[in-house]
């Protein structure tokens, strides 16, 4: 059931979009979402490795400061204006309505998310930005150290209603595919059309996707199984994605440990790094 969303935010241009693909999900289940800003330290801001005289690091500290309150202040105002353009009413919302809390946290983003997040039904965060290198821990902190399931949010994009209305569902038979789908429950069965992506290496002894299909059917969901080939199995499943019309995909994140895929590349980091559209992770 989903009744928290939680939306970590900073000053890295893409506020929006991921607060107007949390408010769609809000406003279809109900729930409440919950902006966290993540406001850096003002040691965090200050050279470090660098002998600084006494009056001099106090005088950064303030500097620092003060920019952290005028950030502050430009985005709690940035924000209210996109929830009230989004159809959330600021505050916690009676049973079954929709709302948005705004709070201010001291630290950086993945402690923030690690903390924030566990008491969080999904968190929704965007796209990371290898090239600025932004983002990447966050990730890792939502799904390792939350244990959530993340909505991942791409570019610019703002998503309407119809967002959620055609689900793709990468399955491998593995545990985290198996807990994406167990995480995605509730969007899954207010959608519209589902279909279950399945190609490439497959678990071994992991459920098949036939058997995913009676598992939906038990639940009342009508799904359809679509299958693809190719050595790139994360390529090949944007791909198809992206053909058949999904408007959100659902796949399991890091069968092998983070490091690793860091490391060696796999499957996770390539579609994190090519999507064009939202996808839901769980690990």
């Amino acid at each position: 059931m989903i009744k928290t969303i939680l939306v970590p935010v900073r000053g890295d241009g893409m506020v929006a979009t991921v607060l107007a693909h949390a408010a769609e999900l809000a406003k279809k289940h109900g729930a409440q979402v919950n902006v966290v800003h993540c406001r850096p330290q003002p040691q965090d801001l200050i050279p470090q490795g660098i002998p600084l005289p006494e009056f001099a690091r106090k005088m950064m500290q303030d500097q620092a400061v003060e920019l952290a309150n005028r950030t502050e202040d430009h985005l709690r105002g940035i924000l209210r204006r996109l929830a009230r353009e989004y159809g959330l009413t600021e505050g916690t919302a009676e049973e079954g309505g929709t709302s948005c809390t705004f709070k201010e946290e001291n630290g950086r983003m993945a402690e923030v998310v690690r903390h924030a997040g566990r008491l969080a039904d999904l968190i929704v965060l965007p796209k990371p930005q290898r090239e600025r290198n932004l983002g990447q821990s966050s990730l890792k902190a939502a799904l390792y150290g939350a244990g959530r399931p993340v909505l991942i949010c791409p570019g610019q994009l703002q998503p309407d209603a119809s967002f959620t209305q055609h689900v793709a569902i990468g399955w491998n038979g593995s545990l985290p595919a198996a807990r994406a789908v167990a995480s995605s429950q509730d969007i899954v069965q207010a959608a519209d059309k589902v279909s279950i992506l399945t190609g490439g290496k497959v678990e071994p002894h992991g459920p098949t996707a036939s058997e995913l299909l009676d598992y939906y059917a038990h639940r009342g969901i009508t799904a359809e199984i679509v299958t693809f080939a190719g050595k790139d199995p994360a390529r090949e499943l944007l791909a198809t994605s992206q053909s058949i019309g999904a408007s959100l995909l659902v796949t399991g994140a890091y069968s092998h440990s983070h490091e690793a895929e860091m490391l060696f590349g796999g499957n996770t980091e390539r579609i994190v790094d090519d999507t064009e559209m939202p996808v839901l992770m769980a690990h």
